[in-house]
């Protein structure tokens, strides 16, 4: 019975002092495993739209973070609305499509996120990357310990974030030879048969899913 993981990496892309997101897609084209990038909306930039091209060239999905990365359970309906709608508009710009799915920042959710917000909420099992006190080591050892049939990686290519680059070198061929595929986003959910579009869902593996909920966690 085939196996189904996914790496989806939050916060790039970077700014030009910074490759933290070249560098996971050089590891990625590496291990020929696709994966799916939230990206916040205002960091894009001239000179970083290649950057995110060469991910959609390498199988990658190009997903919505917001445009700011704000506590956007605090705001309004319509300052939701906004803050999507903007990064959606520059994923369109440089895609041609929509994204599919969102992560909220902090994976701190809402009523009015949910009415805002018409597409399915991703949240994904974390090993800490964006805490600096959690090293590489137990970064991989969280990424074995949670792989399971229709796993969400929930990663960052925060600038410097060298650890999780690491982690995740280490992490893919040993995933790899326990059977696991690496897909992105949306084949993950097609591979697996799950509906994604379940009202007020927050996935964290295409097999179950946490009920919507308040509780801020960074992300």
């Amino acid at each position: 019975m085939s196996k189904y993981l996914c790496l989806s990496f939050d916060d790039g892309p970077n700014p030009d002092n910074d490759n933290t997101m070249e560098r996971m897609l050089d590891l990625l084209e590496k291990y020929k495993v696709p994966a799916s990038f939230f990206l916040i909306g205002n960091k894009i930039t001239e000179n970083n739209k290649k950057v995110i091209k060469r991910a959609i060239e390498l199988g990658c999905d190009i997903q919505n973070h917001s445009w700011t990365h704000p506590a956007m359970a605090e705001m309004s309906i319509e300052q939701i609305k906004d803050e999507y709608k903007k990064c959606d508009d520059a994923i369109v710009e440089l895609t041609g499509k929509k994204a599919e799915f969102f992560r909220p920042p902090f994976i701190s959710v809402s009523n009015q996120m949910y009415e805002a917000i018409k597409v399915p909420f991703i949240c994904g099992k974390s090993c800490n990357d964006w805490d600096p006190n959690y090293d590489a080591d137990y970064r991989y050892n969280k990424m074995l310990e949670d792989a399971e049939n229709g796993t969400i990686y929930l990663l960052h290519v925060t600038e410097g974030n060298v650890a999780t680059y690491e982690a995740v070198e280490r992490a893919v061929p040993v995933l790899k030879e326990q059977g696991y595929e690496f897909v992105n986003l949306p084949t993950l959910f097609e591979k697996t048969g799950v509906d994604k579009n379940i009202y007020h869902s927050l996935w964290t593996c295409a097999k179950n899913q946490a009920e919507w909920n308040t509780w801020p966690f960074p992300g």
